[in-house]
């Protein structure tokens, strides 16, 4: 899967909130009007940092940066994690910042036709996901079948064995006290999975508390006709939410008229209580792009 690509080289509202209607996010049974004003009371922004997007050449120096700059989240590649559980609980100790989500790692792909590929992909996610509980992280980033994974399965197949797959990972992962995340993302890189509503509706046929899914504005930008849309059709089982400059996959700011108020307005509506997480790229010096990019992102917080 190449490092996840590298890890990224080191509808109106009312209609919307009927379509999840008995989640958390309102209390449907009155039926009453509810402003995002209430709503948002006392929502913090939760940013993260993916490890490969904080500036420092050790896990000491990207950690300080990110406390620094009042970043409350740090994500991992799962690689070779469960090697570096006790190295990563010492470097977060007397921190303010805790683990985020898990960021793939796993070899294999669920939807494979061959089923060496699939036992692969489960068994590594297991000890990703073990791993991740060890370390308090809320789940593991699990993409079915990136593109280039083939053979795989047609999508009625692929979803039906997936589902299953997933049953099992969904009560392996909160055996350990985390869940599985699953991430759409845009037809250049996935052909099966591209947009929330979709994966929330894989989490529904599962009905494990174990899966979760997300969503990612850059695949956002190029699948979804509406950001806030987008993460209200996740509803209850929104778990993550990565964010890149919207043109580039940079730096946050980095692209002309790079905007999340309306994605920031569906988070506020779902009471989303996890990170938002740069998994991104730089066209500009780390330190000077990094800081402008949380500048603008809590303006944003505060406009929506």
């Amino acid at each position: 899967m190449n490092n996840r690509r590298d890890f990224i080289k080191t509808i109106s509202i009312g209609g919307a909130l009927t379509a999840i209607a008995g989640t958390s996010v309102i209390a449907s049974e009155t039926n009453s009007k509810v402003s995002i004003k209430d709503l948002d009371t006392g929502l913090q922004l939760k940013i993260c940092l993916q490890e490969g997007v904080a500036p420092g050449a050790t896990l000491t120096e990207k950690l300080d940066f990110i406390e620094a700059n009042g970043v409350v989240g740090f994500e991992v590649w799962g690689g070779g994690l469960s090697e570096r559980v006790t190295e990563i609980q010492k470097a977060l100790q007397n921190r303010k910042i805790t683990l985020g989500a898990i960021c793939a790692g796993f070899k294999g792909w669920l939807i494979a036709q061959d089923e060496k590929n699939r036992k692969e992909c489960m068994d590594t996610s297991k000890e990703i996901l073990a791993a991740a509980g060890a370390l308090g992280s809320y789940g593991m980033i699990l993409v079915p079948g990136f593109n280039g994974q083939q053979p795989s399965f047609a999508t009625v197949e692929a979803r039906a064995m997936l589902i299953d797959q997933l049953k099992e990972l969904g009560e392996y992962a909160l055996q350990h006290k985390t869940t599985v995340i699953l991430e759409p993302l845009n037809r250049e890189e996935a052909w099966f999975l591209r947009q929330v509503s979709d994966a929330a509706s894989i989490c529904r046929d599962v009905n494990s508390a174990g899966v979760t899914c997300m969503g990612d504005f850059w695949h956002m930008t190029r699948e979804e006709t509406s950001d806030m849309g987008a993460f209200i059709s996740g509803g209850k089982y929104l778990n993550h939410v990565h964010i890149a400059s919207r043109k580039t996959r940079n730096t946050p700011g980095e692209d002309e008229g790079d905007n999340y108020v309306e994605g920031f307005k569906g988070l506020k509506m779902l009471n989303y209580q996890h990170h938002v997480s740069f998994e991104c790229g730089s066209k500009g010096d780390k330190k000077v792009v990094i800081p402008a990019a949380l500048k603008l992102l809590r303006e944003q917080w505060k406009m929506a």
